[in-house]
Protein backbone atom coordinates (compact mmCIF):
# COMPACT_ATOMS: atom_id res chain seq x y z
CA UNK A 1 0.00 0.00 0.00
CA UNK A 2 1.61 3.53 -1.11
CA UNK A 3 2.37 5.11 2.01
CA UNK A 4 3.18 9.41 3.00
CA UNK A 5 6.50 8.93 5.17
CA UNK A 6 6.75 12.87 5.27
CA UNK A 7 5.00 15.75 4.07
CA UNK A 8 5.86 19.06 3.95
CA UNK A 9 4.07 22.71 3.76
CA UNK A 10 5.24 26.24 3.08
CA UNK A 11 5.33 29.21 1.55
CA UNK A 12 7.30 26.99 -1.27
CA UNK A 13 4.42 24.58 -1.72
CA UNK A 14 4.42 20.87 -0.85
CA UNK A 15 7.22 18.53 -0.39
CA UNK A 16 6.17 15.12 0.11
CA UNK A 17 8.44 11.63 0.72
CA UNK A 18 5.83 8.85 -0.92
CA UNK A 19 6.05 4.60 -1.10
CA UNK A 20 4.79 4.11 -4.12
CA UNK A 21 3.10 0.79 -5.31
CA UNK A 22 0.60 1.46 -7.21
CA UNK A 23 -0.53 3.37 -10.81
CA UNK A 24 -2.50 6.71 -10.36
CA UNK A 25 -5.07 8.65 -12.57
CA UNK A 26 -3.65 11.25 -14.59
CA UNK A 27 -3.82 14.40 -12.96
CA UNK A 28 -2.45 18.28 -12.76
CA UNK A 29 -1.50 20.84 -10.74
CA UNK A 30 -0.77 24.62 -10.85
CA UNK A 31 2.60 23.99 -9.27
CA UNK A 32 5.97 23.27 -11.08
CA UNK A 33 6.12 19.40 -10.08
CA UNK A 34 9.76 17.29 -9.78
CA UNK A 35 9.84 13.69 -8.94
CA UNK A 36 12.83 12.20 -8.01
CA UNK A 37 13.41 8.24 -7.26
CA UNK A 38 15.25 7.95 -3.44
CA UNK A 39 15.20 3.74 -3.42
CA UNK A 40 13.44 0.62 -4.47
CA UNK A 41 12.01 -0.39 -7.98
CA UNK A 42 12.35 1.81 -11.02
CA UNK A 43 9.24 3.53 -11.55
CA UNK A 44 7.66 5.69 -14.67
CA UNK A 45 5.85 9.32 -15.37
CA UNK A 46 3.43 9.76 -18.07
CA UNK A 47 3.97 13.20 -18.92
CA UNK A 48 1.12 14.19 -21.77
CA UNK A 49 0.78 10.50 -22.60
CA UNK A 50 4.32 9.66 -22.86
CA UNK A 51 6.44 7.15 -20.43
CA UNK A 52 9.61 8.83 -18.77
CA UNK A 53 11.39 6.47 -16.59
CA UNK A 54 11.93 7.86 -12.72
CA UNK A 55 15.11 5.95 -11.74
CA UNK A 56 18.44 6.38 -10.23
CA UNK A 57 19.71 8.27 -13.14
CA UNK A 58 17.19 10.28 -14.15
CA UNK A 59 14.01 12.59 -12.59
CA UNK A 60 11.17 14.07 -13.79
CA UNK A 61 9.87 17.78 -14.14
CA UNK A 62 6.24 18.43 -15.14
CA UNK A 63 5.18 22.03 -15.81
CA UNK A 64 1.95 23.32 -14.03
CA UNK A 65 -1.25 22.21 -15.85
CA UNK A 66 0.54 19.73 -17.53
CA UNK A 67 -1.45 16.14 -17.56
CA UNK A 68 0.60 13.61 -16.21
CA UNK A 69 0.46 10.20 -14.06
CA UNK A 70 2.64 7.78 -11.90
CA UNK A 71 2.71 4.68 -13.16
CA UNK A 72 4.23 1.16 -11.32
CA UNK A 73 5.69 -0.76 -13.74
CA UNK A 74 6.84 -3.76 -11.69
CA UNK A 75 4.11 -5.87 -9.93
CA UNK A 76 4.52 -5.80 -6.19
CA UNK A 77 7.37 -3.44 -6.72
CA UNK A 78 7.94 -0.33 -3.96
CA UNK A 79 9.53 2.95 -5.06
CA UNK A 80 10.43 5.77 -2.53
CA UNK A 81 10.04 9.02 -4.78
CA UNK A 82 10.87 12.36 -3.36
CA UNK A 83 7.70 14.62 -5.40
CA UNK A 84 7.89 18.30 -5.29
CA UNK A 85 5.30 21.46 -5.64
CA UNK A 86 6.78 24.02 -6.39
CA UNK A 87 4.61 27.34 -6.60
CA UNK A 88 5.75 29.44 -9.48
CA UNK A 89 5.34 32.77 -7.74
CA UNK A 90 7.46 31.38 -4.51
CA UNK A 91 10.36 30.38 -6.63
CA UNK A 92 10.85 33.51 -8.93
CA UNK A 93 10.77 35.46 -5.87
CA UNK A 94 13.44 33.43 -4.47
CA UNK A 95 15.37 34.05 -7.50
CA UNK A 96 14.65 37.56 -7.74
CA UNK A 97 12.80 37.29 -10.73
CA UNK A 98 9.37 39.04 -12.29
CA UNK A 99 8.31 36.14 -14.21
CA UNK A 100 5.56 33.76 -13.37
CA UNK A 101 5.36 30.79 -15.14
CA UNK A 102 7.61 28.01 -14.07
CA UNK A 103 8.50 25.59 -17.40
CA UNK A 104 10.29 23.31 -17.87
CA UNK A 105 11.99 22.18 -21.05
CA UNK A 106 12.05 18.89 -20.80
CA UNK A 107 10.47 16.77 -19.02
CA UNK A 108 13.48 13.99 -18.37
CA UNK A 109 16.12 15.47 -15.94
CA UNK A 110 19.22 13.54 -15.99
CA UNK A 111 20.80 12.73 -12.91
CA UNK A 112 24.23 14.39 -12.54
CA UNK A 113 26.39 13.83 -9.16
CA UNK A 114 25.35 17.89 -8.03
CA UNK A 115 21.86 16.85 -8.73
CA UNK A 116 22.60 13.79 -7.07
CA UNK A 117 23.99 15.35 -4.19
CA UNK A 118 21.13 17.92 -4.02
CA UNK A 119 18.10 15.68 -3.64
CA UNK A 120 19.52 14.36 -0.31
CA UNK A 121 16.15 13.93 1.80
CA UNK A 122 17.50 14.36 5.00
CA UNK A 123 16.11 17.77 5.30
CA UNK A 124 12.51 15.84 4.94
CA UNK A 125 13.11 13.56 7.85
CA UNK A 126 14.45 15.87 10.52
CA UNK A 127 11.45 17.12 12.69
CA UNK A 128 13.04 20.43 13.04
CA UNK A 129 10.68 22.06 10.27
CA UNK A 130 11.42 25.75 11.19
CA UNK A 131 14.69 25.25 9.77
CA UNK A 132 15.65 28.05 7.08
CA UNK A 133 18.09 25.37 5.32
CA UNK A 134 14.58 23.58 4.28
CA UNK A 135 13.78 26.76 1.70
CA UNK A 136 17.15 27.03 0.35
CA UNK A 137 17.50 23.40 -0.55
CA UNK A 138 14.51 23.56 -2.36
CA UNK A 139 14.94 26.56 -4.34
CA UNK A 140 18.48 25.40 -5.16
CA UNK A 141 17.19 22.03 -6.26
CA UNK A 142 14.08 23.46 -8.41
CA UNK A 143 16.81 25.97 -10.23
CA UNK A 144 18.94 23.24 -10.81
CA UNK A 145 16.64 21.35 -12.42
CA UNK A 146 15.41 24.28 -14.35
CA UNK A 147 18.16 25.05 -16.08
CA UNK A 148 19.39 21.45 -16.63
CA UNK A 149 15.94 20.91 -18.25
CA UNK A 150 16.65 23.99 -21.11
CA UNK A 151 20.46 22.79 -21.44
CA UNK A 152 20.46 22.67 -25.51
CA UNK A 153 16.97 24.56 -26.05
CA UNK A 154 16.01 27.19 -27.49
CA UNK A 155 15.90 30.21 -24.56
CA UNK A 156 13.75 32.44 -25.96
CA UNK A 157 10.80 29.29 -25.13
CA UNK A 158 12.10 29.37 -21.49
CA UNK A 159 9.08 32.14 -20.45
CA UNK A 160 6.15 31.47 -23.46
CA UNK A 161 2.72 32.02 -21.98
CA UNK A 162 -0.39 32.30 -23.53
CA UNK A 163 -4.09 32.77 -21.95
CA UNK A 164 -6.95 33.97 -23.40
CA UNK A 165 -9.18 36.04 -21.43
CA UNK A 166 -12.21 33.73 -22.14
CA UNK A 167 -10.49 30.73 -20.47
CA UNK A 168 -9.10 34.03 -17.64
CA UNK A 169 -12.69 34.31 -16.73
CA UNK A 170 -13.79 30.44 -17.64
CA UNK A 171 -11.00 29.99 -14.65
CA UNK A 172 -12.37 32.29 -12.49
CA UNK A 173 -15.71 30.68 -12.39
CA UNK A 174 -14.31 27.02 -11.91
CA UNK A 175 -12.12 28.39 -8.64
CA UNK A 176 -15.29 30.34 -7.26
CA UNK A 177 -17.45 27.14 -7.78
CA UNK A 178 -15.54 24.15 -7.30
CA UNK A 179 -17.32 23.27 -3.80
CA UNK A 180 -20.69 23.70 -5.88
CA UNK A 181 -21.78 20.86 -9.31
CA UNK A 182 -20.34 22.57 -11.68
CA UNK A 183 -21.87 22.57 -15.42
CA UNK A 184 -19.06 22.59 -18.11
CA UNK A 185 -21.12 23.67 -20.93
CA UNK A 186 -22.45 26.34 -18.59
CA UNK A 187 -19.16 27.71 -18.19
CA UNK A 188 -18.75 27.75 -22.10
CA UNK A 189 -22.03 29.52 -22.70
CA UNK A 190 -20.98 31.99 -19.65
CA UNK A 191 -17.22 32.67 -21.64
CA UNK A 192 -19.16 32.90 -25.15
CA UNK A 193 -17.66 29.43 -26.63
CA UNK A 194 -19.39 26.83 -28.22
CA UNK A 195 -18.53 23.60 -25.90
CA UNK A 196 -16.36 22.08 -28.75
CA UNK A 197 -14.29 25.09 -28.87
CA UNK A 198 -14.32 25.59 -24.93
CA UNK A 199 -12.90 22.50 -24.43
CA UNK A 200 -10.00 22.58 -27.80
CA UNK A 201 -9.10 26.30 -26.22
CA UNK A 202 -9.00 24.74 -22.85
CA UNK A 203 -6.83 21.99 -23.50
CA UNK A 204 -4.20 24.26 -25.73
CA UNK A 205 -3.58 26.92 -23.76
CA UNK A 206 -4.29 25.23 -20.13
CA UNK A 207 -2.78 22.01 -20.85
CA UNK A 208 -4.98 20.14 -19.43
CA UNK A 209 -8.82 19.15 -20.43
CA UNK A 210 -11.36 21.36 -18.10
CA UNK A 211 -12.58 18.12 -16.10
CA UNK A 212 -8.71 17.68 -15.17
CA UNK A 213 -8.76 21.33 -14.10
CA UNK A 214 -11.55 21.17 -11.95
CA UNK A 215 -10.26 17.84 -9.98
CA UNK A 216 -7.13 19.63 -9.22
CA UNK A 217 -8.74 22.48 -7.68
CA UNK A 218 -10.77 19.65 -5.36
CA UNK A 219 -7.82 18.25 -4.57
CA UNK A 220 -6.45 21.55 -3.53
CA UNK A 221 -8.92 22.45 -1.61
CA UNK A 222 -9.04 19.55 0.16
CA UNK A 223 -5.57 19.48 0.99
CA UNK A 224 -5.84 23.08 2.40
CA UNK A 225 -8.68 21.89 4.73
CA UNK A 226 -6.75 18.51 5.58
CA UNK A 227 -4.00 20.65 6.75
CA UNK A 228 -5.53 23.56 8.00
CA UNK A 229 -8.45 22.85 9.63
CA UNK A 230 -9.60 19.48 11.89
CA UNK A 231 -12.81 19.71 9.96
CA UNK A 232 -13.88 16.05 10.22
CA UNK A 233 -12.63 13.99 6.89
CA UNK A 234 -16.17 13.30 5.84
CA UNK A 235 -17.79 16.74 6.02
CA UNK A 236 -15.11 17.74 3.84
CA UNK A 237 -15.52 15.32 1.34
CA UNK A 238 -19.37 16.51 0.84
CA UNK A 239 -18.65 20.35 1.13
CA UNK A 240 -16.95 19.38 -1.93
CA UNK A 241 -19.63 17.31 -4.22
CA UNK A 242 -18.84 14.11 -2.63
CA UNK A 243 -21.76 11.65 -2.07
CA UNK A 244 -19.70 9.76 0.70
CA UNK A 245 -16.33 10.02 2.48
CA UNK A 246 -15.68 6.38 0.17
CA UNK A 247 -16.25 8.10 -2.80
CA UNK A 248 -13.83 11.48 -1.50
CA UNK A 249 -11.17 8.51 -0.33
CA UNK A 250 -10.94 7.13 -3.82
CA UNK A 251 -10.88 10.32 -5.25
CA UNK A 252 -8.02 11.17 -3.03
CA UNK A 253 -6.12 8.45 -3.42
CA UNK A 254 -6.13 8.22 -7.19
CA UNK A 255 -5.05 11.62 -7.53
CA UNK A 256 -3.03 12.18 -4.61
CA UNK A 257 -1.47 8.78 -3.33
CA UNK A 258 -2.45 8.00 -0.20
CA UNK A 259 -6.26 8.51 1.90
CA UNK A 260 -6.83 11.52 3.11
CA UNK A 261 -6.54 10.98 6.48
CA UNK A 262 -3.43 9.34 6.17
CA UNK A 263 -2.16 12.80 4.30
CA UNK A 264 -3.40 14.82 7.43
CA UNK A 265 -1.23 12.92 10.01
CA UNK A 266 1.70 12.84 7.46
CA UNK A 267 1.53 16.38 6.89
CA UNK A 268 3.56 18.90 9.18
CA UNK A 269 3.73 22.63 8.29
CA UNK A 270 7.25 23.91 7.83
CA UNK A 271 7.78 27.42 8.57
CA UNK A 272 5.48 30.58 7.18
CA UNK A 273 8.48 32.23 5.75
Amino acid sequence: MSEAVAVLHGAFGRACLYTMDRTMVSHAHREGHLLFHVYGSPGEVYVNGCAIPLGPGQAVAVNPWQAHYYHQPVPGGQTLVLVLYIRPTWFWSGIGSRTTALRFGRAAIEVTDELARLKDVSAMLDRDQHDPVINDWLLSLTQYCLDLSWHGSDPSERFACVRDFRLRKAIQLLEQHVCEPVELDSVARETGLSRPHFYKLFRQQVGVTPNLYLNSLRMERAIERLTRTTEAVAAIGLDLGFSSQASFSRFFIANGVVPPSAYRRSAQIAYSG
